[in-house]
């Protein structure tokens, strides 16, 4: 794929959209929605959080069967303080019947220090550790660098430095 000059397009609808105020999707509407985004020819649909809400683990319990899409897992790095092996977070990620998982961590200095109150370069080991983890028992591994262009804009060393890490 790294030659390859085509789009891909990466939906997130059944985690974002579900964030929506008033928006509960089941089980039944997620899986609606998948097999509609994979017939309209949608290359990676994202299915939520395995482990987050018992819809979301009943609905990785039984995935869908897509005819060109690539079933998708999100959750986050490992934790401060533990190894990526023993995070029950990611390996529930990992753990999931998907083609491919996503994975978000912090890329802006401000919510390493703020949020998270960890030091910038346990944050930098936590992407590595746990994107280098995820290779070992995941077909395709992806990383969100959350809120990468402000982080950027703060801290442009620091922001690439967390890419850097997930590569």
């Amino acid at each position: 794929m790294a030659d390859d000059k085509r789009v891909y397009l990466f939906d997130s609808t059944l985690r974002d959209g579900a964030q929506t105020q008033g928006v509960d999707f089941s089980v039944n509407d997620k899986l609606a929605i998948a097999e509609g985004l994979d017939r309209i020819g949608v290359d990676y649909v994202e299915g939520g959080w395995p482990g987050a809400n018992p819809t979301d683990d009943a609905f990785f319990g039984a995935p869908p069967a897509f005819k060109r899409a690539k079933f998708v897992a999100f959750g986050m790095t490992r934790r401060p303080g533990r190894s990526a092996a023993n995070d029950p977070g990611l390996n529930a990620l990992l753990n999931a019947k998907t083609h491919a998982v996503c994975m978000v961590g912090k890329s802006w200095d401000f919510h390493v220090d703020v949020a998270l109150g960890i030091s910038r370069a346990e944050n930098v080991d936590m992407i590595s550790e746990s994107v280098d983890y995820a290779r070992q028992r995941s077909g395709e591994v992806m990383f969100d660098c959350e809120h990468f262009f402000d982080g950027y804009k703060a801290n442009p060393a620091y922001a690439l430095e967390c890419a850097a890490a997930a590569y």
